[in-house]
């Protein structure tokens, strides 16, 4: 029988978290004059019998609905790809019914703060329960806009290039957390708001008119896909890098932060780089091709030890203690990357692969469920419940 009391923190975390206070700056223009007016607005609807985690929870639930959807209509990405006819084509239902479930996803996400004020409640649990849920989010939502555009090479990007993404739209979440672990500060990163908005955009445009308006090219070659694929490298390399780079330095040269040595600052970049390194090796040199065979399983076993890296790091840095530099679940990616390598049976890799998938998602969901268990323990509050302490 499993065990979901198992305690993921030791002392010193624990600790950690009883001494937390929530230190967070947000200077997007979209989030500070259309979007806080919009939740503070919305929040008044909310009873105040309602747990802030359930609605973080909620909005959360409605991307895994969305992701589950396309799983089941667009395994293959083949959908919206021309060159694959064979595939009929997803009803524009679908796109619309995403735009609407990623709309309230978003705005679930931005109210369980301003609700936890409300009620009274606001602590640690509520910023680890929401980031950790956003940190597995970031991995499942460009999957659905994947299906939009499809896999091919003639409108869209190769199972290749949106791996590469994957691992930039990965990297620019984590990098706020990273920032934080060493400035005691999380900026919010303006991208966020405007990403969300463009994705609920896209879906909705997608609904009215069909995934064949986004199937043209210009004058010079460039495709649709390729101006998305840009602008997503272009914001990290022209915002995203650039002003968490300073803000580090600004604390160092301040003394704000924790003021760490040069390889305490950045250990937080050796798992998620592990992590990043085997991934590209196995895609890159697997003798069947696993990527192209079955680019979604790829695709949600990065997301899925990705979120729980990341977990891992907003636990260290909102407990103030020393990240860890190895994830366990490196061990079974990497039994299963050699034996796919040497091995070289296209069933035996697919079948392994699936293996994988199914054990760091049950693994990382053991982590999160005994984590969230511990510190209502911890604090003697329920999770999805507001406690009434008299």
């Amino acid at each position: 029988m499993i065990n979901f009391d198992y305690e993921y923190l030791d002392s010193e975390q624990l600790a950690g978290f009883d001494k937390y206070k929530y230190n967070c700056k947000d200077t997007g223009l979209l989030s500070i004059y259309v979007m806080h007016p919009f939740w503070n607005w919305v929040v008044e609807f909310c009873p105040k019998k309602v747990a802030p985690n359930l609605l973080t929870f909620s909005g959360f639930a409605f991307t895994v609905i969305t992701t589950v959807m396309f799983m089941i209509m667009d395994y293959y990405f083949y959908a919206s790809d021309e060159e694959h006819p064979e595939f009929p084509p997803l009803p524009r239902w679908a796109f619309m019914l995403a735009a609407i479930f990623i709309f309230l996803a978003y705005t679930l996400d931005g109210i369980d703060g301003k609700q936890a004020r409300k009620t009274g409640t606001s602590g640690p649990l509520g910023e680890l329960f929401d980031h950790g849920l956003d940190s597995y989010s970031a991995g499942l939502i460009p999957l659905t806009v994947y299906s939009i555009f499809g896999r091919g090479d003639l409108y869209s990007l190769g199972v290749y290039r949106f791996y590469f993404m994957m691992c930039n739209i990965l990297l620019n979440f984590y990098s706020p957390h990273f920032e934080k672990y060493n400035t005691g500060l999380l900026f919010l990163p303006w991208g966020y708001d405007f990403s969300m908005w463009g994705t609920i955009i896209v879906f909705a445009i997608t609904g009215v008119v069909g995934h064949e308006f986004w199937q043209f090219r210009l004058e010079n070659g460039i495709k649709t896909a390729t101006i998305f694929e840009l602008t997503i490298y272009g914001s990290a390399l022209l915002t995203n890098v650039p002003i968490i780079a300073y803000n580090i330095y600004k604390s160092y040269k301040e003394k704000t932060g924790y003021m760490r040595t040069f390889s305490e600052a950045i250990r937080p970049l050796v798992p998620v780089t592990i992590l990043f390194v085997i991934c590209t090796i196995w895609v890159l040199l697997s003798p069947t091709r696993i990527l192209e065979r079955d680019p979604r399983m790829i695709y949600l076993i990065l997301g899925t030890i990705f979120s729980n890296i990341c977990c891992r790091l907003i636990v260290s840095q909102m407990s103030s203690s020393r990240c860890d530099i190895f994830n366990w679940l490196f061990i079974p990616l990497l039994l299963v990357v050699v034996s796919s390598l040497f091995v070289k049976i296209a069933f035996l890799e697919l079948i392994l692969t699936y293996i994988l998938c199914a054990f760091v998602t049950a693994a990382h969901i053991h982590y999160g469920t005994c984590l969230v268990r511990q510190m209502c323990r911890h604090f003697d509050i329920n999770c999805f419940s507001i406690k009434n302490k008299n």
